[in-house]
């Protein structure tokens, strides 16, 4: 006859991400990236899970003597923790919570930071470099661009105790969506940043994956997380590693590796069976423009080409607003009043007829009426509202959730009225 487990070994059950798990598992057997596809979080619970131990019934709390909540899109207060110097032109922003939150999010996703610059309220997105498997803390990684506002802005005063707001997170480019046994990542310059939480969060959930790893810079110095990386790569023989220096000539340092532009010859020495891969791709524009042209010219299947489209940032909200209501004022005399959609605005007391195909956000800047966004393509999420009635046409790219749009959120920058219209802002 079996004998007694003892104590110590007992079974635990409890959930983590909604689905049950084992205590008596060990972290790094978990099936981590079957819970990363059960898109919905756990929310908050009014009472503490219970556990059953042998015969006893007992709350969690002898596990975690604190209240701990899971992240769940929408707008969250965070503090700095670190600040980490990348390169010579990059830094790393760590956040954790004033109150314990489990960061759950896919990796490659991103948030939006509130952030008030000169006064001025100013949203801008940026990729959750970290991993989800190191979920106390969300970190983003920021480029200094010459006459950036907000990443210079970043870099000179952003510093350890800060606090700010994040809306989050969110992004359809993550590598939890597309599981594949053999992929290749590809990356130019700060477009590594999602990259890097994908493969942080491979290495850290021992993923049985077979990982190509291609990122180019302009010269040594500009390789972001340079020793993370080939600390990695080394210890994880299906992990392979190879950096490109785009500065043939100007380096200024002692380089063996690849110089010059990402060329099909280069990309077949470093990863002869490409074509057979699942790619994620994340740089600028022209070299992103590159990678499909040799992936198209070669056959590809791009149903199995995903890509960080972030696409250039608005302009300022405020003259968005004055932009709409002077166009509406030019095209009054225009309009046939009986075609005109209303768009009422339950919580401000205001109400705005517009044209079929405006959106949400356009009547309400034409109201003067302020709803952050930061990408206007329906990728971030900030501009979600509650629709009261009525129905609309939403065209996002993964800024809002089939939970989110269940319970009647529209992202007012991509929502367009099919009839009358009533929003609780």
């Amino acid at each position: 006859m079996q004998g007694r487990r003892p104590d110590h070994e007992k079974e635990r059950r409890v959930e983590i991400m909604g689905m049950p798990m084992s205590l008596t598992d060990k972290w790094d057997t978990i099936d981590w990236h079957r819970i990363m596809r059960n898109d919905k979080a756990v929310a908050p619970r009014s009472e503490p899970p219970m556990v059953q131990l042998g015969d006893t019934i007992m709350t969690m709390d002898f596990l975690n003597p604190v209240t701990t909540q899971t992240w769940i899109n929408g707008r969250h207060a965070v503090r700095c923790v670190k600040v980490i110097q990348e390169t010579w032109d990059v830094r790393t922003f760590c956040f954790m919570a004033e109150q314990p939150v489990l960061f759950f999010f896919k990796p490659g996703q991103f948030v939006t930071l509130e952030l008030e610059i000169d006064g001025e309220p100013i949203m801008r997105s940026y990729t959750i470099s970290s991993s989800p498997s190191v979920p106390y803390s969300i970190s983003i990684t920021v480029k200094r661009v010459p006459g950036g506002r907000v990443s210079n802005w970043l870099h000179d005063t952003m510093k350890v105790g800060d606090e700010l707001t994040v809306h989050g997170p969110v992004g359809n480019f993550n590598s939890i969506d597309f599981p594949a046994d053999k992929v290749l990542f590809l990356s130019g310059g700060v477009g590594i940043t999602p990259l890097m939480s994908m493969t942080r969060w491979l290495f850290d959930t021992n993923a049985n994956v077979d990982v190509e790893f291609i990122h180019s810079a302009r010269a040594p110095r500009d390789v972001i997380y340079h020793r993370e990386l080939v600390h990695m790569f080394s210890r994880i023989p299906e992990f392979k590693l190879h950096i490109v220096c785009e500065h043939k000539d100007d380096i200024g340092e002692a380089w063996a590796g690849y110089r010059g532009y990402l060329t099909q010859p280069m990309l077949e020495l470093m990863a002869p069976d490409f074509l057979e891969r699942e790619i994620f791709c994340c740089g600028p524009t022209p070299y992103m423009n590159v990678i499909k042209r040799i992936l198209r010219d070669n056959g590809f299947d791009m149903s199995h080409y995903h890509e960080e489209s972030f696409g250039a940032t608005p302009l300022d909200v405020r003259e968005d607003v004055l932009e709409l209501a002077e166009q509406a004022e030019a095209e009054a005399e225009e309009i046939v009043y009986a075609d005109l959609l209303s768009v009422e605005f339950v919580n401000s007391g205001k109400s705005v007829r517009i044209q079929p195909g405006e959106t949400v956000h356009s009547a309400a800047a034409k109201l003067g009426l302020h709803i952050p966004k930061a990408c206007g393509m329906g990728i971030c999420g900030t501009c979600r509202v509650p629709l009261a009635s009525g129905q609309v046409e939403m065209e996002h790219n993964g800024g809002i959730t089939d939970e989110d749009i269940a319970e009647g959120y529209i992202l007012s920058c991509c929502s367009k009225p099919l009839g009358d219209v009533v929003v609780e802002y």
